[in-house]
């Protein structure tokens, strides 16, 4: 009988939120767990396999010297690496300090900033390695995430779509909020995932999921502007949890 596939999961500066969901499939994490060892994932177990690893799960970005390093290690060890989450794929939130003198926050912040080793900026795991897929969201969508495991496991394309938000809305049978309302929202730009929660409620998208594959981020900005929304907070809404992302971060700094 064949090996199964070696699975590791990775963190790096992170909330643990994507791990969380991936435990949080119950019966689906069975079905993929009979069809690999989970050989490396401290959220679930203390059991350590050493690697190579067939596929490797990174959450988290890149944000001190320690990390920068790590992941290369982690790169080397893995056929197949899936970044999964904001943090992975954009920087995450963390990346706002991107915009700031990180030495004065930590001046502000630390009793003994000569003690904290950090980068300058918060950045995705691309931006480091040759990354194999890339999973958006904040959380991920843990059944996208079965499927691309599945995907890998059975040697087929990850049934993950690269329309917006929109598209969820009109599946839901949602009343568009920026149309019906004059509500700023993010979803035409914003990756789909979430099911179109926040309109549902009668809430502007948040852009949890990563701008879209070819965003049109000024014909929304521009549509946002007429509907009377400031510099500011056009410049705020584009560095959210993926305010790093190109797309995201290049709109925004037309409006610094």
């Amino acid at each position: 009988m064949a090996d199964k596939p070696k699975l590791a999961v990775w963190k790096f500066a992170s909330c643990d939120g994507c791990q969380l969901s991936l435990l949080d499939c119950e019966d689906e994490i069975l079905a993929v767990a009979g069809e690999v060892e989970i050989a490396n994932f401290p959220e679930a177990s203390r059991a350590v396999i050493d690697g190579p690893y067939d596929v490797s799960l990174v959450e988290g970005s890149i944000t001190t010297p320690h990390d920068a390093e790590r992941i290369q290690e982690v790169r080397a060890q893995s056929g197949l690496l899936i970044t999964i989450g904001a943090c992975a794929t954009a920087g995450g939130i963390q990346a706002l300090r991107n915009y700031q003198d990180v030495k004065e926050m930590f001046n502000v912040v630390y009793a003994s900033p000569h003690y904290i080793e950090t980068l300058e900026t918060s950045s995705a795991i691309a931006d480091h390695v040759k990354v194999d897929f890339e999973l958006r969201g904040c959380p991920v969508n843990k059944m996208q995430l079965v499927d691309v495991l599945l995907a890998h496991l059975h040697g087929r394309k990850p049934n993950v779509s690269a329309h917006s938000v929109c598209l969820e809305c009109k599946e839901r049978g949602n009343v568009c909020v920026m149309t019906a309302h004059g509500t700023p929202c993010m979803g035409p730009v914003t990756h789909a995932g979430c099911g179109a929660i926040c309109p549902a409620y009668h809430r502007g998208c948040y852009g949890c999921f990563g701008p879209m594959e070819s965003p049109n981020m000024p014909a929304l900005t521009s549509w946002w502007k007429g509907l009377g929304v400031a510099d500011a907070d056009i410049r705020r809404a584009c560095r959210s949890f993926n305010g790093y992302a190109p797309a995201f971060r290049e709109e925004s700094e037309k409006y610094d």
